[in-house]
């Protein structure tokens, strides 16, 4: 298949417009030049679109395709991105996040060094507040091959991950009605569970500033408010990772608690795939032992 780019740096966004500049800026930083900067915006109400106006009349190296979209959380905008992708690969930059300066150079070499036997997906490169150095695990040796799935035991902390684009395209993120939060873990691990490689480099690409209102800060509670997506995320894991049958009662435990008051026990059953005729006991079980530390 033939590609207008080499990159496309994807950004979803909402209501960022006071602090997308930074990686704009990053952007125009870069040496390399062989990319588009591709936007979705989730609906933004902040004046996003008329900073975009002006930005893509500017005398830019690169392109920048900006579109709206109706809210609908950040899955949904990445796979609305991986179908307008134009570029090789799909290097997702959040809107909170900035490049090194020689970030997609990076891309480029490190792209160039995989393998070519076609198990690789991708690769990783790693991430840092900027000030001080990244507090992730450092590999032995300045990158390992592994895949999603090591980074529940072997290799922690955040990452950014760069992808084919036509492999990631074949794993678009399931949608469910009236949710808008999905970890991206599930599609990386799908690729994970089908063979598919990455490589790990300890090297940085991406600075980040967690904001008070982003994903990453409205820990579970987001999870919480997105019950389905987050039961598909653990039964993947579950499955995937060979989960003993103890593991899998612990994990099933923990979910019907979070979610009785929600959903019926069918839909949890269905949700996290486990035994229906566990859920009310588990339930029971829960609520006498919330009332037993209530009267202590």
């Amino acid at each position: 298949m033939e590609f207008d780019y080499r990159i496309t740096v994807f950004t979803p966004t909402y209501n960022r417009a006071y602090i997308l500049e930074n990686l704009y800026r990053s952007l125009q930083r870069q040496g390399y030049t062989d990319f588009e900067w591709l936007v979705v915006d989730d609906g933004s109400s902040d004046g996003t679109d008329k900073l975009f106006d002006a930005w893509q009349k500017e005398d830019n190296p690169f392109p920048i395709r900006y579109v709206r979209q109706e809210n609908g959380g950040k899955c949904r905008a990445i796979n609305h991105g991986l179908e307008l992708a134009r570029g090789e690969l799909f290097f997702t930059v959040d809107s909170d996040d900035y490049l090194t300066d020689d970030a997609l150079e990076k891309v480029d070499r490190w792209e160039k060094e995989l393998p070519r036997d076609g198990n690789f997906c991708g690769f990783v490169g790693n991430m840092s507040t900027g000030a001080e150095p990244s507090p992730d695990t450092l590999l032995p040796g300045g990158f390992l091959d592994g895949t999603s799935l090591d980074r529940y035991n072997c290799v922690k902390g955040e990452r950014a991950f760069i992808f084919y684009m036509q492999i990631h395209r074949s794993y678009p993120y399931p949608v469910f009605p009236g949710e808008t939060f999905m970890t991206e873990s599930v599609s990386w691990d799908r690729m994970a569970n089908d063979g598919y490689r990455l490589r790990f480099y300890n090297e940085v690409l991406t600075i980040y500033e967690y904001q008070s209102e982003g994903l990453t800060n409205s820990g579970y509670d987001l999870f919480l408010r997105n019950p389905r997506g987050t039961g598909l995320w653990f039964r993947q894991k579950a499955e995937f990772l060979h989960y003993p049958l103890r593991t899998k009662l612990g994990m099933w435990y923990g979910y019907v608690c979070d979610t009785m008051d929600m959903m019926t026990d069918g839909e949890i059953a269905e949700s996290i795939a486990m035994p229906k005729a566990l859920v009310a006991p588990m339930r029971w079980t829960h609520i006498l032992s919330h009332k037993i530390r209530k009267k202590r």
